[in-house]
Protein backbone atom coordinates (compact mmCIF):
# COMPACT_ATOMS: atom_id res chain seq x y z
CA UNK A 1 0.00 0.00 0.00
CA UNK A 2 2.59 2.89 1.00
CA UNK A 3 4.74 1.30 -2.31
CA UNK A 4 1.44 2.31 -4.39
CA UNK A 5 1.07 5.79 -2.68
CA UNK A 6 4.90 6.27 -2.72
CA UNK A 7 4.47 5.52 -6.65
CA UNK A 8 1.06 7.71 -6.78
CA UNK A 9 2.93 10.68 -4.99
CA UNK A 10 5.75 10.62 -7.64
CA UNK A 11 3.71 10.46 -10.51
CA UNK A 12 1.74 13.57 -9.18
CA UNK A 13 4.87 15.33 -8.46
CA UNK A 14 5.93 14.88 -12.32
CA UNK A 15 2.79 15.46 -13.61
CA UNK A 16 2.78 18.98 -11.57
CA UNK A 17 6.13 19.80 -12.84
CA UNK A 18 5.63 18.63 -16.24
CA UNK A 19 2.47 21.08 -16.34
CA UNK A 20 4.81 23.80 -14.85
CA UNK A 21 6.77 23.41 -17.25
CA UNK A 22 4.55 23.48 -20.19
CA UNK A 23 2.94 26.96 -18.77
CA UNK A 24 6.63 28.47 -18.41
CA UNK A 25 7.15 27.49 -21.78
CA UNK A 26 3.61 28.64 -23.06
CA UNK A 27 4.15 31.63 -21.12
CA UNK A 28 7.80 31.80 -22.80
CA UNK A 29 6.41 31.04 -26.29
CA UNK A 30 3.72 33.45 -26.28
CA UNK A 31 3.60 37.64 -26.90
CA UNK A 32 4.15 38.32 -23.37
CA UNK A 33 6.68 36.83 -22.34
CA UNK A 34 10.32 38.33 -21.42
CA UNK A 35 12.28 39.84 -24.19
CA UNK A 36 15.99 40.10 -24.55
CA UNK A 37 15.52 43.80 -26.81
CA UNK A 38 13.29 46.34 -26.50
CA UNK A 39 13.22 49.60 -29.00
CA UNK A 40 10.71 52.33 -27.97
CA UNK A 41 9.76 55.48 -28.36
CA UNK A 42 10.16 55.98 -32.02
CA UNK A 43 8.52 56.14 -35.43
CA UNK A 44 8.53 52.45 -36.58
CA UNK A 45 7.96 51.80 -40.18
CA UNK A 46 7.26 47.88 -41.07
CA UNK A 47 7.67 48.25 -44.56
CA UNK A 48 5.09 46.20 -45.52
CA UNK A 49 3.20 48.36 -47.84
CA UNK A 50 0.26 48.70 -45.38
CA UNK A 51 1.83 52.59 -44.52
CA UNK A 52 0.76 51.89 -40.65
CA UNK A 53 3.61 53.06 -37.69
CA UNK A 54 4.10 51.90 -34.63
CA UNK A 55 6.31 52.91 -31.82
CA UNK A 56 8.87 50.77 -30.19
CA UNK A 57 9.66 46.74 -31.00
CA UNK A 58 10.58 43.52 -29.11
CA UNK A 59 13.22 41.21 -29.89
CA UNK A 60 13.30 37.17 -28.43
CA UNK A 61 16.77 36.07 -29.44
CA UNK A 62 17.53 36.81 -33.33
CA UNK A 63 13.71 37.59 -34.05
CA UNK A 64 10.81 40.21 -33.78
CA UNK A 65 8.34 38.82 -31.20
CA UNK A 66 6.25 41.87 -31.73
CA UNK A 67 5.73 45.28 -33.10
CA UNK A 68 3.19 47.45 -31.13
CA UNK A 69 2.92 50.86 -28.72
CA UNK A 70 4.89 52.04 -26.05
CA UNK A 71 2.71 50.85 -23.18
CA UNK A 72 2.36 47.35 -24.49
CA UNK A 73 5.89 46.41 -25.67
CA UNK A 74 7.55 48.21 -22.57
CA UNK A 75 5.81 45.86 -20.22
CA UNK A 76 7.21 42.53 -21.95
CA UNK A 77 10.87 43.50 -20.55
CA UNK A 78 12.56 42.02 -17.53
CA UNK A 79 15.22 42.75 -15.49
CA UNK A 80 17.77 41.00 -18.12
CA UNK A 81 16.39 43.14 -21.01
CA UNK A 82 17.93 45.76 -22.97
CA UNK A 83 16.15 48.90 -24.00
CA UNK A 84 17.06 51.27 -26.13
CA UNK A 85 15.26 54.53 -26.69
CA UNK A 86 15.08 55.57 -30.41
CA UNK A 87 14.18 59.54 -29.24
CA UNK A 88 11.85 59.75 -31.89
CA UNK A 89 14.27 58.91 -34.61
CA UNK A 90 12.81 56.81 -37.56
CA UNK A 91 13.17 52.71 -36.43
CA UNK A 92 13.44 51.09 -40.06
CA UNK A 93 14.13 47.27 -40.97
CA UNK A 94 18.02 46.39 -41.28
CA UNK A 95 19.10 47.93 -44.86
CA UNK A 96 19.76 45.54 -47.33
CA UNK A 97 21.79 46.67 -50.73
CA UNK A 98 20.47 44.84 -53.42
CA UNK A 99 23.98 45.43 -55.54
CA UNK A 100 27.58 45.69 -54.82
CA UNK A 101 30.91 44.38 -54.49
CA UNK A 102 31.69 43.51 -51.53
CA UNK A 103 35.01 42.26 -50.96
CA UNK A 104 36.44 44.78 -53.71
CA UNK A 105 34.73 47.99 -51.11
CA UNK A 106 36.15 46.33 -48.05
CA UNK A 107 39.14 46.79 -50.27
CA UNK A 108 39.13 49.83 -51.92
CA UNK A 109 38.87 51.46 -48.06
CA UNK A 110 42.66 51.17 -48.05
CA UNK A 111 43.10 52.31 -51.35
CA UNK A 112 43.31 55.91 -52.78
CA UNK A 113 39.95 57.27 -52.40
CA UNK A 114 38.78 59.85 -55.14
CA UNK A 115 35.22 59.68 -55.24
CA UNK A 116 35.10 63.22 -53.33
CA UNK A 117 37.45 64.35 -55.27
CA UNK A 118 35.91 67.31 -57.89
CA UNK A 119 38.54 69.18 -58.97
CA UNK A 120 41.41 68.53 -61.19
CA UNK A 121 43.22 70.04 -58.33
CA UNK A 122 41.68 67.23 -55.57
CA UNK A 123 42.51 64.58 -57.90
CA UNK A 124 46.24 65.80 -58.11
CA UNK A 125 46.10 66.37 -54.36
CA UNK A 126 44.98 63.13 -52.98
CA UNK A 127 47.16 60.94 -55.16
CA UNK A 128 50.36 62.59 -53.76
CA UNK A 129 49.40 62.65 -50.62
CA UNK A 130 48.42 59.05 -50.47
CA UNK A 131 51.33 58.25 -52.58
CA UNK A 132 53.72 60.14 -49.74
CA UNK A 133 51.99 57.87 -47.02
CA UNK A 134 52.83 54.54 -48.93
CA UNK A 135 56.58 54.81 -49.77
CA UNK A 136 56.90 51.06 -48.97
CA UNK A 137 53.89 50.17 -51.78
CA UNK A 138 55.21 48.72 -55.05
CA UNK A 139 52.02 49.60 -56.78
CA UNK A 140 49.87 53.19 -56.38
CA UNK A 141 46.21 52.12 -56.38
CA UNK A 142 43.14 53.99 -56.22
CA UNK A 143 39.93 54.13 -57.49
CA UNK A 144 36.60 56.67 -58.10
CA UNK A 145 37.75 59.46 -60.42
CA UNK A 146 35.17 61.03 -62.37
CA UNK A 147 35.37 62.00 -66.39
CA UNK A 148 34.41 65.48 -65.84
CA UNK A 149 37.36 67.17 -64.62
CA UNK A 150 39.55 66.21 -67.23
CA UNK A 151 40.16 68.32 -70.31
CA UNK A 152 38.10 65.83 -73.26
CA UNK A 153 36.98 63.69 -70.25
CA UNK A 154 39.76 61.76 -70.29
CA UNK A 155 43.20 61.33 -67.95
CA UNK A 156 47.05 61.11 -69.68
CA UNK A 157 49.82 59.15 -68.58
CA UNK A 158 51.60 61.94 -68.41
CA UNK A 159 49.54 63.22 -65.43
CA UNK A 160 49.80 59.74 -63.08
CA UNK A 161 53.89 60.26 -64.31
CA UNK A 162 54.32 63.80 -62.84
CA UNK A 163 52.09 62.49 -59.54
CA UNK A 164 53.62 58.97 -59.63
CA UNK A 165 57.26 58.86 -61.26
CA UNK A 166 59.04 56.18 -59.03
CA UNK A 167 56.57 53.47 -59.34
CA UNK A 168 53.57 51.67 -61.21
CA UNK A 169 50.23 53.15 -60.51
CA UNK A 170 46.72 52.43 -61.42
CA UNK A 171 43.38 54.57 -60.59
CA UNK A 172 39.79 52.90 -61.68
CA UNK A 173 37.55 55.40 -62.59
CA UNK A 174 34.19 55.72 -60.52
CA UNK A 175 32.18 53.42 -62.47
CA UNK A 176 34.81 50.28 -62.60
CA UNK A 177 34.87 50.16 -66.86
CA UNK A 178 38.04 52.51 -67.29
CA UNK A 179 41.57 52.78 -65.62
CA UNK A 180 43.95 55.16 -66.09
CA UNK A 181 47.73 54.20 -65.54
CA UNK A 182 50.91 55.42 -65.45
CA UNK A 183 53.65 55.03 -68.31
CA UNK A 184 55.78 52.77 -65.70
CA UNK A 185 52.67 50.45 -65.84
CA UNK A 186 51.63 50.52 -69.51
CA UNK A 187 55.96 49.27 -69.40
CA UNK A 188 55.34 46.51 -66.66
CA UNK A 189 52.31 45.06 -68.97
CA UNK A 190 54.14 45.85 -72.48
CA UNK A 191 51.76 47.97 -74.12
CA UNK A 192 52.82 49.78 -76.77
CA UNK A 193 51.33 51.26 -80.35
CA UNK A 194 51.48 47.52 -81.90
CA UNK A 195 49.39 45.99 -78.95
CA UNK A 196 46.25 44.87 -80.39
CA UNK A 197 43.09 46.13 -78.46
CA UNK A 198 41.40 43.47 -76.91
CA UNK A 199 37.89 41.85 -77.22
CA UNK A 200 35.48 43.70 -75.63
CA UNK A 201 38.05 46.47 -74.62
CA UNK A 202 40.18 49.69 -75.95
CA UNK A 203 43.41 50.93 -75.46
CA UNK A 204 42.82 54.33 -76.02
CA UNK A 205 45.39 56.37 -78.09
CA UNK A 206 46.86 59.30 -78.88
CA UNK A 207 44.87 60.04 -82.20
CA UNK A 208 48.57 61.64 -83.90
CA UNK A 209 51.17 59.61 -82.79
CA UNK A 210 49.29 55.90 -81.87
CA UNK A 211 50.80 56.08 -78.49
CA UNK A 212 48.36 54.46 -75.98
CA UNK A 213 47.66 57.70 -73.36
CA UNK A 214 47.30 55.70 -70.30
CA UNK A 215 43.46 55.33 -70.53
CA UNK A 216 42.07 51.82 -70.78
CA UNK A 217 38.56 50.95 -71.45
CA UNK A 218 36.93 47.42 -70.29
CA UNK A 219 38.56 44.11 -70.99
CA UNK A 220 41.80 46.26 -71.74
CA UNK A 221 42.04 47.00 -68.28
CA UNK A 222 43.02 43.55 -67.32
CA UNK A 223 45.95 44.34 -69.40
CA UNK A 224 47.34 46.12 -66.29
CA UNK A 225 45.67 44.73 -63.68
CA UNK A 226 46.86 41.22 -64.06
CA UNK A 227 50.36 42.43 -63.43
CA UNK A 228 49.00 44.46 -60.21
CA UNK A 229 49.96 41.86 -56.80
CA UNK A 230 46.84 39.85 -56.14
CA UNK A 231 45.69 40.47 -52.64
CA UNK A 232 46.66 37.76 -50.17
CA UNK A 233 43.71 36.25 -48.39
CA UNK A 234 45.05 37.98 -45.18
CA UNK A 235 44.14 41.03 -46.88
CA UNK A 236 40.91 39.74 -48.40
CA UNK A 237 39.67 38.57 -45.30
CA UNK A 238 40.60 42.05 -43.67
CA UNK A 239 38.75 43.55 -46.39
CA UNK A 240 35.41 41.78 -45.68
CA UNK A 241 35.92 42.44 -42.04
CA UNK A 242 36.40 46.39 -42.76
CA UNK A 243 33.45 46.19 -45.25
CA UNK A 244 31.28 44.51 -42.42
CA UNK A 245 32.34 47.07 -40.31
CA UNK A 246 31.74 49.97 -42.68
CA UNK A 247 27.98 48.11 -43.55
CA UNK A 248 27.01 48.52 -39.80
CA UNK A 249 27.99 52.16 -39.76
CA UNK A 250 25.82 52.76 -42.18
CA UNK A 251 22.60 50.48 -41.08
CA UNK A 252 23.16 47.97 -43.94
CA UNK A 253 22.83 44.75 -42.56
CA UNK A 254 22.05 42.68 -45.60
CA UNK A 255 24.67 42.17 -48.89
CA UNK A 256 23.73 40.80 -52.16
CA UNK A 257 26.91 40.49 -53.78
CA UNK A 258 27.01 41.27 -57.84
CA UNK A 259 30.47 39.27 -58.43
CA UNK A 260 31.36 35.93 -56.75
CA UNK A 261 33.52 32.83 -57.51
CA UNK A 262 34.32 29.64 -55.42
CA UNK A 263 37.75 31.46 -53.61
CA UNK A 264 35.31 34.17 -52.91
CA UNK A 265 32.98 31.88 -51.35
CA UNK A 266 35.52 30.42 -49.26
CA UNK A 267 36.15 33.81 -47.49
CA UNK A 268 32.36 33.95 -46.54
CA UNK A 269 32.50 30.98 -45.07
CA UNK A 270 36.08 31.46 -43.05
CA UNK A 271 33.98 34.31 -41.18
CA UNK A 272 30.79 32.18 -40.91
CA UNK A 273 32.69 29.15 -39.34
CA UNK A 274 34.54 32.00 -37.10
CA UNK A 275 31.18 33.52 -36.03
CA UNK A 276 31.85 36.54 -37.47
CA UNK A 277 30.12 36.86 -40.70
CA UNK A 278 27.64 39.65 -39.18
CA UNK A 279 25.51 40.91 -42.17
CA UNK A 280 23.51 38.22 -44.40
CA UNK A 281 25.05 37.57 -47.77
CA UNK A 282 23.26 36.72 -50.98
CA UNK A 283 25.91 36.04 -53.34
CA UNK A 284 25.90 35.53 -57.42
CA UNK A 285 28.18 33.59 -59.10
CA UNK A 286 29.62 35.17 -62.35
CA UNK A 287 29.66 33.89 -65.42
CA UNK A 288 30.20 35.24 -69.63
CA UNK A 289 27.74 34.37 -72.38
CA UNK A 290 29.56 31.16 -73.37
CA UNK A 291 28.38 29.32 -69.90
CA UNK A 292 28.47 25.17 -70.59
CA UNK A 293 26.37 22.56 -69.18
CA UNK A 294 30.04 22.08 -67.71
CA UNK A 295 30.30 25.10 -66.30
CA UNK A 296 26.84 25.37 -64.62
CA UNK A 297 26.94 21.62 -63.24
CA UNK A 298 30.26 23.10 -60.81
CA UNK A 299 27.78 26.00 -60.11
CA UNK A 300 24.94 23.49 -59.46
CA UNK A 301 27.23 22.23 -56.68
CA UNK A 302 28.30 25.45 -55.39
CA UNK A 303 24.52 25.83 -54.66
CA UNK A 304 23.87 22.69 -52.99
CA UNK A 305 27.12 23.65 -50.87
CA UNK A 306 25.44 26.85 -50.16
CA UNK A 307 21.92 26.56 -50.14
CA UNK A 308 19.39 28.74 -48.55
CA UNK A 309 19.54 30.13 -45.40
CA UNK A 310 19.39 32.85 -42.95
CA UNK A 311 23.49 34.09 -43.32
CA UNK A 312 25.18 32.92 -46.45
CA UNK A 313 23.98 31.44 -49.99
CA UNK A 314 23.44 31.93 -52.96
CA UNK A 315 21.41 30.61 -56.21
CA UNK A 316 22.39 33.65 -58.67
CA UNK A 317 24.03 33.93 -61.62
CA UNK A 318 25.61 37.42 -63.15
CA UNK A 319 25.65 38.15 -66.77
CA UNK A 320 28.03 41.81 -68.11
CA UNK A 321 25.85 42.35 -71.23
CA UNK A 322 27.41 45.88 -71.94
CA UNK A 323 29.60 48.95 -70.55
CA UNK A 324 28.75 52.68 -69.19
CA UNK A 325 27.31 55.06 -71.15
CA UNK A 326 30.63 57.08 -69.94
CA UNK A 327 32.97 55.19 -71.28
CA UNK A 328 30.71 54.75 -74.36
CA UNK A 329 30.53 50.66 -74.08
CA UNK A 330 26.51 50.52 -72.85
CA UNK A 331 24.70 49.06 -76.01
CA UNK A 332 22.49 51.59 -76.75
CA UNK A 333 19.55 51.06 -79.80
CA UNK A 334 20.72 54.38 -81.38
CA UNK A 335 24.23 55.70 -82.00
CA UNK A 336 25.84 58.23 -78.87
CA UNK A 337 24.99 61.54 -79.48
CA UNK A 338 29.08 62.40 -79.41
CA UNK A 339 30.13 59.08 -81.13
CA UNK A 340 27.89 58.83 -84.49
CA UNK A 341 30.31 55.83 -85.66
CA UNK A 342 29.05 53.61 -82.50
CA UNK A 343 25.94 52.99 -80.91
CA UNK A 344 27.82 50.36 -78.23
CA UNK A 345 28.38 46.96 -78.78
CA UNK A 346 26.38 44.19 -76.66
CA UNK A 347 29.38 41.88 -74.92
CA UNK A 348 27.46 38.87 -75.43
CA UNK A 349 25.77 38.09 -78.94
CA UNK A 350 22.03 38.07 -78.76
CA UNK A 351 21.87 34.02 -79.63
CA UNK A 352 24.25 33.25 -76.73
CA UNK A 353 22.10 35.55 -74.34
CA UNK A 354 19.11 33.51 -74.97
CA UNK A 355 20.90 30.33 -74.93
CA UNK A 356 22.56 30.99 -71.42
CA UNK A 357 19.23 32.79 -69.87
CA UNK A 358 17.01 29.83 -71.09
CA UNK A 359 19.85 27.07 -69.65
CA UNK A 360 19.97 29.07 -66.37
CA UNK A 361 16.20 29.14 -66.28
CA UNK A 362 15.74 25.64 -66.86
CA UNK A 363 17.99 24.89 -63.88
CA UNK A 364 16.09 27.42 -61.37
CA UNK A 365 18.98 29.90 -61.24
CA UNK A 366 18.05 33.34 -60.92
CA UNK A 367 19.27 35.54 -63.47
CA UNK A 368 21.13 39.36 -62.48
CA UNK A 369 22.41 40.95 -66.07
CA UNK A 370 24.00 44.19 -65.74
CA UNK A 371 22.21 46.60 -68.72
CA UNK A 372 22.98 50.27 -68.45
CA UNK A 373 22.21 51.16 -72.31
CA UNK A 374 18.69 51.38 -73.75
CA UNK A 375 19.73 48.34 -76.30
CA UNK A 376 21.31 46.00 -73.68
CA UNK A 377 17.89 46.49 -71.37
CA UNK A 378 15.33 45.63 -74.54
CA UNK A 379 17.88 42.23 -75.20
CA UNK A 380 17.84 41.40 -71.27
CA UNK A 381 13.92 41.67 -71.48
CA UNK A 382 13.68 39.58 -74.66
CA UNK A 383 15.89 36.59 -73.40
CA UNK A 384 13.68 36.65 -69.64
CA UNK A 385 10.49 36.50 -71.90
CA UNK A 386 12.08 33.80 -73.96
CA UNK A 387 13.05 31.64 -71.08
CA UNK A 388 9.61 31.84 -69.82
CA UNK A 389 7.97 30.85 -73.45
CA UNK A 390 10.70 27.79 -73.37
CA UNK A 391 10.52 26.54 -70.35
CA UNK A 392 8.26 25.87 -67.15
CA UNK A 393 8.21 28.20 -64.23
CA UNK A 394 10.89 27.00 -61.89
CA UNK A 395 9.85 25.64 -58.52
CA UNK A 396 10.61 28.73 -56.66
CA UNK A 397 9.38 30.91 -59.45
CA UNK A 398 11.16 33.15 -61.60
CA UNK A 399 12.74 36.59 -59.98
CA UNK A 400 15.23 37.32 -63.03
CA UNK A 401 16.75 40.98 -62.59
CA UNK A 402 18.05 43.50 -64.86
CA UNK A 403 20.86 45.48 -62.59
CA UNK A 404 21.45 49.65 -63.04
CA UNK A 405 19.10 50.22 -66.24
CA UNK A 406 20.11 53.64 -66.51
CA UNK A 407 18.40 54.63 -69.85
CA UNK A 408 15.68 52.96 -70.90
CA UNK A 409 13.37 53.16 -74.38
CA UNK A 410 9.29 54.05 -73.13
CA UNK A 411 8.66 50.94 -75.18
CA UNK A 412 10.56 48.82 -72.48
CA UNK A 413 8.85 50.38 -68.93
CA UNK A 414 5.74 48.11 -68.67
CA UNK A 415 7.57 44.73 -69.47
CA UNK A 416 9.38 44.98 -66.28
CA UNK A 417 5.95 44.21 -64.38
CA UNK A 418 4.39 42.22 -67.38
CA UNK A 419 7.09 39.71 -66.88
CA UNK A 420 7.93 40.00 -63.70
CA UNK A 421 11.62 41.37 -63.97
CA UNK A 422 13.31 43.12 -61.19
CA UNK A 423 15.10 46.58 -61.52
CA UNK A 424 18.04 46.58 -59.23
CA UNK A 425 18.82 49.80 -59.92
CA UNK A 426 21.27 51.89 -57.87
CA UNK A 427 19.50 55.19 -57.63
CA UNK A 428 22.62 57.50 -56.35
CA UNK A 429 24.05 57.11 -59.59
CA UNK A 430 22.31 59.67 -61.28
CA UNK A 431 23.74 62.04 -59.07
CA UNK A 432 23.18 65.29 -61.26
CA UNK A 433 26.64 67.06 -60.14
CA UNK A 434 28.36 67.74 -63.33
CA UNK A 435 31.22 65.51 -62.55
CA UNK A 436 29.04 62.58 -62.15
CA UNK A 437 25.95 63.40 -64.71
CA UNK A 438 28.27 65.64 -67.37
CA UNK A 439 29.77 62.99 -69.27
CA UNK A 440 26.83 60.56 -68.71
CA UNK A 441 24.55 63.14 -70.08
CA UNK A 442 26.87 64.70 -72.89
CA UNK A 443 27.24 61.37 -74.47
CA UNK A 444 23.37 60.16 -75.14
CA UNK A 445 22.43 63.70 -75.27
CA UNK A 446 18.67 65.37 -73.58
CA UNK A 447 16.24 63.36 -74.79
CA UNK A 448 17.47 60.08 -74.13
CA UNK A 449 19.16 61.48 -70.79
CA UNK A 450 15.65 62.47 -70.19
CA UNK A 451 14.94 58.68 -69.58
CA UNK A 452 17.54 58.10 -67.11
CA UNK A 453 16.58 55.99 -63.93
CA UNK A 454 13.31 55.59 -64.17
CA UNK A 455 12.20 53.73 -61.36
CA UNK A 456 9.10 56.21 -60.14
CA UNK A 457 7.82 55.03 -64.28
CA UNK A 458 8.62 51.38 -63.88
CA UNK A 459 7.07 51.40 -60.28
CA UNK A 460 4.17 53.06 -61.64
CA UNK A 461 3.33 50.64 -64.52
CA UNK A 462 4.06 47.54 -62.37
CA UNK A 463 7.45 46.46 -61.48
CA UNK A 464 9.35 45.66 -58.88
CA UNK A 465 11.91 47.79 -57.49
CA UNK A 466 15.55 46.49 -55.08
CA UNK A 467 17.67 49.51 -54.52
CA UNK A 468 21.77 49.06 -53.84
CA UNK A 469 24.49 51.22 -53.78
CA UNK A 470 27.12 49.68 -56.41
CA UNK A 471 29.70 50.16 -53.59
CA UNK A 472 32.64 50.77 -54.18
CA UNK A 473 31.39 52.94 -57.26
CA UNK A 474 29.99 55.08 -54.78
CA UNK A 475 29.60 55.19 -51.11
CA UNK A 476 27.57 52.47 -49.29
CA UNK A 477 25.58 55.02 -47.79
CA UNK A 478 21.84 53.89 -48.37
CA UNK A 479 20.77 58.30 -47.37
CA UNK A 480 23.06 58.96 -50.28
CA UNK A 481 20.52 56.70 -52.79
CA UNK A 482 17.26 57.16 -50.45
CA UNK A 483 17.87 60.84 -51.02
CA UNK A 484 18.42 60.65 -55.03
CA UNK A 485 15.12 58.93 -55.33
CA UNK A 486 13.20 60.69 -53.34
CA UNK A 487 14.29 64.29 -53.98
CA UNK A 488 16.41 63.71 -57.33
CA UNK A 489 18.71 66.04 -56.40
CA UNK A 490 22.78 66.33 -55.48
CA UNK A 491 23.56 65.79 -51.15
CA UNK A 492 23.99 69.70 -51.28
CA UNK A 493 20.25 70.08 -53.22
CA UNK A 494 21.42 70.75 -56.47
CA UNK A 495 18.73 71.47 -58.69
CA UNK A 496 16.12 72.49 -56.18
CA UNK A 497 13.14 71.25 -58.30
CA UNK A 498 15.44 68.05 -58.78
CA UNK A 499 16.82 66.35 -62.02
CA UNK A 500 13.90 65.24 -64.20
CA UNK A 501 11.66 65.17 -61.43
CA UNK A 502 8.89 63.21 -62.61
CA UNK A 503 10.81 60.47 -61.70
CA UNK A 504 10.42 60.70 -57.85
CA UNK A 505 9.28 58.21 -55.19
CA UNK A 506 7.55 58.66 -51.78
CA UNK A 507 10.04 57.71 -48.96
CA UNK A 508 7.91 55.27 -47.77
CA UNK A 509 8.54 53.37 -51.21
CA UNK A 510 12.16 54.33 -51.42
CA UNK A 511 12.92 52.57 -47.93
CA UNK A 512 10.81 49.50 -49.17
CA UNK A 513 13.26 49.41 -52.46
CA UNK A 514 16.25 49.04 -49.84
CA UNK A 515 14.26 47.14 -47.56
CA UNK A 516 11.56 44.77 -48.45
CA UNK A 517 11.40 44.82 -51.75
CA UNK A 518 15.37 44.14 -51.79
CA UNK A 519 14.39 40.73 -49.62
CA UNK A 520 11.91 40.04 -52.54
CA UNK A 521 14.83 40.14 -54.89
CA UNK A 522 17.10 37.61 -52.90
CA UNK A 523 14.00 35.29 -52.05
CA UNK A 524 13.99 36.50 -49.10
CA UNK A 525 11.15 38.04 -47.73
CA UNK A 526 9.77 35.50 -45.56
CA UNK A 527 12.84 36.11 -43.20
CA UNK A 528 13.53 39.79 -43.61
CA UNK A 529 13.02 43.00 -44.73
CA UNK A 530 10.04 44.35 -42.37
CA UNK A 531 9.33 44.75 -39.25
CA UNK A 532 6.60 42.40 -38.37
CA UNK A 533 6.22 39.24 -36.21
CA UNK A 534 8.49 36.15 -36.93
CA UNK A 535 11.26 38.30 -39.19
CA UNK A 536 14.71 38.56 -38.02
CA UNK A 537 15.95 41.20 -35.95
CA UNK A 538 18.03 43.36 -38.39
CA UNK A 539 16.66 46.83 -37.25
CA UNK A 540 18.62 50.40 -38.29
CA UNK A 541 17.54 53.37 -35.89
CA UNK A 542 18.11 56.85 -37.13
CA UNK A 543 18.07 60.38 -35.41
CA UNK A 544 15.17 62.06 -36.63
CA UNK A 545 11.84 61.58 -37.65
CA UNK A 546 12.38 60.94 -41.39
CA UNK A 547 8.73 60.85 -42.36
CA UNK A 548 8.30 63.65 -40.48
CA UNK A 549 11.13 66.28 -41.69
CA UNK A 550 11.35 67.74 -44.90
CA UNK A 551 12.42 65.63 -47.65
CA UNK A 552 15.27 67.82 -48.00
CA UNK A 553 16.64 67.54 -44.60
CA UNK A 554 17.15 63.67 -45.29
CA UNK A 555 20.71 63.72 -45.40
CA UNK A 556 20.89 65.12 -42.28
CA UNK A 557 19.35 61.82 -40.47
CA UNK A 558 22.38 59.84 -38.66
CA UNK A 559 22.31 56.14 -38.34
CA UNK A 560 22.51 55.69 -34.33
CA UNK A 561 21.66 52.34 -33.98
CA UNK A 562 22.19 48.95 -36.18
CA UNK A 563 20.97 45.79 -34.88
CA UNK A 564 21.84 42.69 -36.28
CA UNK A 565 20.28 39.02 -35.15
CA UNK A 566 18.61 41.36 -32.43
CA UNK A 567 22.20 42.26 -31.50
CA UNK A 568 23.13 46.11 -31.27
CA UNK A 569 26.90 46.03 -33.61
CA UNK A 570 26.74 49.55 -34.18
CA UNK A 571 26.15 52.57 -31.66
CA UNK A 572 26.37 55.96 -32.31
CA UNK A 573 27.68 58.35 -29.31
CA UNK A 574 23.79 59.89 -29.19
CA UNK A 575 22.19 56.67 -28.52
CA UNK A 576 21.46 56.25 -24.88
CA UNK A 577 20.35 52.64 -23.75
CA UNK A 578 19.68 51.20 -20.01
CA UNK A 579 18.06 48.87 -17.87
Amino acid sequence: MAARLTAFLVAVIVATSVIAGLIVGAQRDDRTGPVDLIVYNGTVFPADGSGEFHEAIAVRGSEILRVGSNREIKRLGGKATRVIDAHGGAVLPGFNDAHLHFVSGGLALDRANLLDAATLDAIRETITRFAADHPDRPWVLGRGWYYQPFPGGLPTRALLDELVPDRPAQMVAYDGHTSWVNSKALQLAGITRRTPDPENGVIVRDPKTGEPTGVLKEAAMSLVSTHVPPPTEADRLAALRAAIGEAHRVGVTSIQNAHGDPAEFALYDQLRNAGELKVRVYSALSADGDLTSEQLDGFDGEWKRRPDGPLFKTGAVKLMLDGVIEAHTAAMLAPYTNRADTAGAPMIPRESLERTVTMLDARGWQVMIHAIGDGGIRMALDAFERAATVNPAPARGRRHRIEHIETTDPADIPRFGRLGVIASMQPFHANPSPQQIGVWEANIGPERASRGWVYGSISRQGGRLAFGSDWPVVSLDPRLGLNMAVNRRTPEGTPADGWHPEERLPLAAAIEAYTSGAAWAAFDEHRKGRLAPGQLADIVILSTDVFEAPSSKLMEAQVMTTIFDGKVVYERGAVTSSR
